[in-house]
């Protein structure tokens, strides 16, 4: 059996490109990287990783402290063993937050390492549906005056986007509509837009903003209010009028199996370094599938893009602001406003190692 010999956990913290903004984070200079190296008796060799706005540092003790002792010694083939296991061991300490940050980037590691065994890329490990993924890209950017928030998209529309998700949730919601307007008329009737409220909203507030949306034809209005309110999601999608996305801030598979049993949301979203990794992640997907739900992602878009290939009831993929472009071999490729998903054994994801070191942990 292929026995795990090292588990090596990173943590950096990554400057950003530029100040991103949202309603309930507010700016955003930089953000945690977490990876893990999972290596085998044969060499072989698996990546994982996670982000995080902050506290990555405590999801980096939580590998290094906890996860890699009861690891070390274990079988890598047996993932939804070693997920129980982590899950149980942790279980009495938290079963969010650092704890699913760092499970999640362990089990990933150990997906990428099975698929590279097997001399697969992940997608088709998981089952094969499709590589070519819609893409959209999803801006940061609630603080953004309007004329550079359509620079921005002009931008993103020059690099293959097809799709747009804006920042709303400022202190009055007229202007969040002027700014919704002004981007729909920009773009054109027929041209996928989301809007994106991070949380800030009531359920009350969120009924209203979303009438006022609706003439703008929005794909998804995405987390309109806190993810632990089901009853008020299920409100917004009753009285709003608009399709909900929500989840990338929900931890286990059970609070997904609660927001969607109850009707709460029109597209679930499965944020892969935060929900479990790849094991959860596809369990979600197919709970939604059995519940006639289209999934969608939060973040890791490089990873992600194998999930979502990998199940027929994916619908959009998300490029997430905080980008590792920079600190990635063979970036994601996009072709016709889809993400591909690389044909490389693994997830394909070569991290830059010496760009990385050159970051102060």
């Amino acid at each position: 059996m292929p026995v795990i010999t090292t588990v090596e956990p990173g943590y950096h913290r990554v400057k950003l490109a530029r100040v991103l903004s949202d309603s309930t984070h507010g700016s955003m200079d930089a953000f945690d990287l977490l990876t893990v190296c999972v290596r085998d008796a044969d060499g072989a060799e698996g990546i994982g990783y996670s982000t995080a706005g902050h506290n990555g540092a405590a999801a980096y003790a939580t590998l290094v402290q906890e996860i890699a002792p009861i690891m070390v010694g274990a079988d890598a083939e047996l993932i939804e063993a070693q997920w129980r296991r982590i899950w149980w061991a942790l279980h009495s300490g938290g079963h969010g937050g650092p704890t699913m940050l760092a499970l999640s980037a362990f089990d990933i590691a150990l997906w990428d390492l099975k698929a590279k065994r097997a001399g697969l890329p992940l997608w088709k490990l998981l089952g094969g549906y499709d590589p070519r993924v819609p893409f959209y890209a999803g801006g940061i950017d609630l603080e953004l005056p309007l004329d550079a928030l359509l620079r921005q998209t002009d931008d993103n529309l020059g690099k293959g986007f097809r799709a747009i998700k804006m920042k709303v949730g400022r202190a009055r919601l007229r202007e969040d509509i002027e700014r919704v307007a002004a981007m729909r008329n920009h773009l054109g009737d027929d041209f996928p837009l989301m809007v994106d409220a991070n949380m800030i909203w009531t359920a009350d507030i969120a009924i209203q903003a979303a009438r006022a949306f609706a003439p703008y034809d929005l794909v998804w209005l995405e987390e309109p209010i806190p993810p632990d309110d089901v009853a008020g999601h299920v409100r917004v999608m009753r009285e709003g009028g608009v399709p909900v996305a929500a989840g990338e801030n929900l931890y286990t598979l059970g609070e997904f199996r609660h927001l969607i049993a109850s009707g709460g949301v029109s597209y679930p979203e499965p944020d892969i370094t935060r929900c479990g990794g790849v094991t959860a992640f596809l369990k979600i997907a197919h709970l939604a599938e059995a519940f006639g739900l289209p999934v969608t992602s939060h973040g890791a878009h490089d990873l992600t893009v194998h999930l979502l290939a990998a199940v027929p009831n994916r619908s959009y993929l998300e490029a997430h602001g905080f980008n590792l472009d920079r600190y990635i071999v063979d970036p994601l490729r996009i072709i016709d406003g889809n993400a591909v998903a690389p044909d490389r054994p693994g997830h394909g994801i070569m991290f830059n190692w010496k760009e990385l070191d050159r970051l102060q942990a």
